[in-house]
């Protein structure tokens, strides 16, 4: 299985209110559909998939209320044999699973896309950031 490519569909940020307070931040990631698709790599076509997803991050207060929230909907396309993709298309009809192989391949593609995006978007829109970043901190040395 090789992912061969990456799309956002859809970017919505919105902030609703001003951030006061303990703020949550939660986030979610969930494939939504899989699909089969022909890719036309060179002169000729292979057995493909496109996988969409659902990216979310929620901004809420201490009573629930939703202050902002980032939604990044896009697609992860695999390469794969075409037995395979008939298999994973049959997992999806049936049960709307993947196998756990695939299913670690998507999300951690998606997850390393959406990711750095939505630290973005919280930027430019000063909220804080939706995955906790390093910090650099200062330890007192012992005296010798």
């Amino acid at each position: 299985m090789t992912v061969v490519g990456f799309n956002f569909n859809k970017i919505v940020v919105e902030k609703n209110k001003a951030l006061q307070g303990k703020v949550s931040i939660n986030n979610n990631i969930v494939i939504k559909e899989v699909e089969s698709k022909d890719l036309q790599l060179g002169t000729e076509k292979q057995s493909g998939l496109r996988v969409t997803f659902d990216y979310g991050v929620n901004y809420a207060s201490d009573l629930k209320d939703v202050l902002a929230h980032i939604d990044l909907v896009g697609e992860v396309l695999i390469l794969e044999d075409a037995v395979k993709v008939k298999k994973a298309l049959d997992g999806w009809k049936k049960n709307k699973n993947l196998e756990k192989e695939m299913t670690l391949q998507v999300l951690n593609t998606a997850l390393a896309k959406c990711n750095i995006q939505s630290i973005i978007l919280s930027r430019d829109l000063n909220l804080p950031s939706p995955i906790p970043l390093p910090k650099v901190e200062t330890v007192e040395k012992a005296p010798v």
